[in-house]
């Protein structure tokens, strides 16, 4: 007998491509952090992009060692003088978060027309996997055809 595994929520995806503010400066960061360690109900998934995708939320006491790790491994690996490589949808009411890994950030932004997943993802919404969901564009493959093309 095969156990029914719950279908991702549709809204992850709309909540992934919806506008999102970037946090700039350490001090936002560190105010983000604070509202959701004050949220730690357990009800968060915490998503690292390219890992099996969590099919519960992480409990309260993972989730808040997530954020200690995660914090730490930012401030040593991304060494300037802002943040800038943290997305949240609302800095105010936060229920989705993009964490871009320091060492794999190629333009976060898209502004070279490649698309830099995140390294985490911490949403209220259950998970995809946005390797499968978002492959890489073929921008690549056509400016190598353009270039030595027939």
């Amino acid at each position: 007998m095969s156990l029914a595994q719950p279908l991702p929520d549709p809204d992850f995806l709309q909540r992934f491509e919806a506008g999102s503010t970037g946090i700039l400066h350490w001090e936002q960061l560190d105010r983000l952090w604070a509202q959701l360690r004050e949220r730690a109900d357990g009800a968060w998934y915490v998503y690292a992009v390219g890992e099996e995708v969590p099919r519960e939320p992480a409990p309260a006491e993972r989730f808040l060692r997530f954020i200690d790790e995660v914090d730490a491994l930012l401030r040593r690996d991304h060494d300037e003088e802002y943040c800038g490589i943290v997305y949240v949808d609302d800095r105010e009411n936060p229920a989705f978060v993009k964490i871009f890994d320091p060492n794999n950030l190629g333009s976060s932004c898209g502004s070279s027309g490649l698309r830099v997943l995140p390294g985490w993802v911490i949403s209220r919404v259950r998970p995809v996997d946005l390797e499968a969901a978002m492959p890489p564009t073929g921008s690549r493959r056509r400016w190598w055809q353009r270039l030595f093309g027939d």
